[in-house]
């Protein structure tokens, strides 16, 4: 009897050991040491849509799920380019995720309608590390697209560095069967000017006014950050706003935007002109021997006149002269076409009163 107790308890070990064996998740990655074939350039847009994209179900589900999108790009030889991505449709039937090709197709044709110089390069998921669901779904893009690259973003991780892997595929030898696993890529971060615009916006909401983070209660939120610009005008604008100022008042008496930003210049010029006076006046002061001579007021106003020189030379006078032609002819085509306008709304009128009353003359003469 205590034979036969000691032998079930030693089956029962070995199905629960073999149990263990079973549920140990599978190796996916390959042997450490092993580089890839290609170099990756991944855009911070690809990284902010996978974001977004997550961000946006947990927010209509109410829990963090997994996502799954598709990867475009430009490849070069060895060098690959990851520039953009887009949502990708699955099903989930008996615990395996399906891709809805369908959809792929559709949004690839749509995307080629924009982009056409951008072809699927890979696909993206949001998760931890990789599994073998990674390898599954890996398989079925590799039906659409031969060598797909993987990149991966762990958006709940508590990392100092980018959340972001990016892997390909390579078939190895395992236990003398072909199998398919993930080799890392390194990648390097390229941004174009939009992108560095977007980046720097991102960056200034990421904090609020008190210099608190801009998650709030651990939610993403959405904040204002003011920004400071600069008025930048061409020649025509200083036309238009040489016009408006002339209207600078509305029917309130009030001033405008532009008409408050004129007497501002104006009040600088003046200032500034007051100030080339009072100059002017101690230099002649001293020229004279009213003033005693203070060198270090003198070389100060000396640098001044040599860093604005003042251009009184032929050509300076004839370019000066043809630019004022040029805005007063501007100005006098404005008010002739205006004038045009005018006359044309005028003729208008003027036929339409003269097609009714000779209506009305016919109309008269046909009933009496």
């Amino acid at each position: 009897m205590k034979n036969f107790l000691q032998s079930k308890i030693v089956c029962q070990s070995a199905v629960n050991m073999s149990m263990e064996v079973d549920e140990t998740p599978k190796n996916v990655l390959s042997a450490p040491g092993t580089t890839g074939s290609v170099t990756i350039s991944l855009h911070p847009l690809v990284i902010m849509n996978v974001s977004e994209h997550w961000t946006r179900v947990k927010s209509q589900e109410g829990t963090p799920l997994q996502v799954i999108g598709a990867l475009i790009g430009k490849q070069q030889g060895r060098n690959i380019e990851i520039m953009n991505s887009f949502e990708l449709v699955f099903d989930r039937i008996e615990g395996d995720i399906i891709i809805d090709k369908d959809y792929y197709t559709t949004k690839e044709q749509q995307f080629k309608q924009v982009f056409s110089d951008l072809d699927l390069i890979g696909w993206y998921t949001t998760g931890d590390a990789v599994n073998e669901s990674d390898i599954k779904i890996h398989k079925q893009i590799c039906e659409i697209y031969e060598s797909p690259v993987f990149l991966k973003l762990n958006p709940q991780g508590r990392h100092t560095e980018l959340p972001v892997s990016v892997y390909e595929s390579v078939i190895d030898l395992v236990s003398g069967e072909a199998t398919m696993l993930f080799v890392e890529l390194l990648y390097t971060l390229a941004t174009e000017e939009a992108e560095r615009i977007g980046l720097d916006h991102m960056a200034r909401m990421s904090t609020n006014e008190s210099g608190e983070s801009s998650l709030v209660s651990g939610e993403a939120t959405m904040l204002f950050v003011e920004l400071l610009y600069t008025l930048a005008t061409e020649e025509a604008e200083r036309i238009g706003l040489d016009h408006m100022a002339r209207m600078s008042t509305n029917e309130s008496g009030e001033s405008s935007l532009v008409a408050e930003q004129l007497q501002a210049q104006h009040s600088a010029i003046k200032m500034l002109h007051s100030r080339v006076h009072l100059i002017l006046d101690y230099v002649r002061a001293v020229k004279e021997g009213k003033v005693a001579p203070n060198h270090e007021i003198l070389r100060e106003a000396y640098s001044l006149c040599h860093r604005l020189p003042v251009i009184s030379s032929e050509t300076f006078k004839q370019e000066y002269f043809n630019q004022c032609n040029d805005v007063g002819l501007m100005t006098y085509l404005g008010t002739l076409t205006k004038g045009c306008n005018t006359i044309n709304q005028y003729v208008n009128k003027f036929n339409i009163l003269y097609d009714r009353q000779g209506m009305g003359r016919r109309m008269k003469g046909f009933f009496f």
